[in-house]
Order: C-alpha cells, then structure tokens, then sequence
C-alpha cells in the first residue's frame, strides 16, 4: 500500500514537468510579457499575448506571440494580410521581398495557418537564428526554418512600423 501511494505521489509531482506542451514546451518558464487588442473600425478582431522567459524580451531568446481570435476569418485572408504587412514593413527600412520570397512565404503560411473561429488561438514561437514554429491550439502546424521570414513576420506586431503602435507598445510592456 506504501509503495502504491509513494508511485501515485511521484507520478503526480511529475505531471507538471510533463504539462508542457504545444508552444509552452518551445517557450520553458514563459511569463507574460504584455497583452492586447487589436480592432478595425471599433470591432476587436483578436487580444494578442506577448509570452517570454526572459522580459524584456531579447533578439537572441526564443517568444511566443498569441493570437486569440474574436471573429471567423479564412485562412486565406490572414494569409494575405500578413503577406501585405510584411511588404510593408519591409519597404520601410529594407529592400522589399523578392516576388519568388513572397511565393514561398505564403505557401509556408498557408501550411501554418488554419481558418479561425471565435475563440480560436493561433501562435507563432520565435526561434532565434531559426526561423518559427505555428501552432494551432496546441497543435504545431509547421516550421519555418527561414530566420528572415521570421523577423518579417514577428515585426508585423513589434516593428515600430506596425500599423498597431499602441498594441505594439502593449505586447513589449511599454504601456499598459
């Protein structure tokens, strides 16, 4: 009887070792870093979570950014949209993707992405000099082993180009 419960007490101490899954396994000790809205014409499409062990975050540590979506959009749509604000963003400061990059960033994104529902979480784990895993729920969807496509895609939401600069502020703790 000792030793069944002297198992059941080890087994139980473990299981929090072992309740790392999905993007929390890729991001160990993530503490949220900042968190936020994100609205077009007053309607919130998603909150957005900033997680990282290490606040702020650094350039050379892994993060998760957390989408939780408000709204049903297309897998298509978040696609393009992405597509649309790394070109953007990317003209700012740098010389824009080639046409043959976009190409393939977008097939990587349409592997990664999933149509959204109300309720939905979508999450890209940064890997630094990787490149990024997508998650689904928890699910991994893909990774993307391309360090530029990463930079580009993260800087939609922390580039100080972004079209969200009060999110943008909240994510990285600036603002609260």
């Amino acid at each position: 009887m000792r030793r069944a419960a002297a198992a059941l007490a080890m087994a139980i101490l473990c299981v929090p070792a072992l309740a790392a899954t999905g993007w929390r396994a890729d991001v160990q000790a993530a503490r949220l870093a900042g968190e936020g809205e994100f609205r077009v014409f007053g309607f919130r499409l998603y909150t957005a979570q900033l997680w990282s062990a290490q606040l702020p975050i650094a350039p050379d540590a892994p993060f998760a950014l957390q989408l939780t979506y408000d709204r049903s959009i297309k897998r298509e749509r978040l696609v393009e949209t992405s597509l649309d604000e790394m070109k953007r963003i990317g003209s700012a400061g740098n010389a824009p993707p080639s046409p043959q990059l976009l190409d393939s960033w977008r097939a990587s994104m349409t592997q990664a992405f999933v149509d959204v529902r109300p309720g939905d979480t979508l999450t890209g784990v940064f890997m630094p000099g990787k490149g990024v895993r997508f998650y689904a729920g928890d699910r991994l969807t893909t990774e993307i082993d391309d360090p530029a496509f990463a930079q580009a895609f993260f800087s939609i939401w922390l580039d100080p180009a972004t079209r969200a600069p009060a999110l943008r502020q909240r994510l990285l703790g600036i603002a609260r």
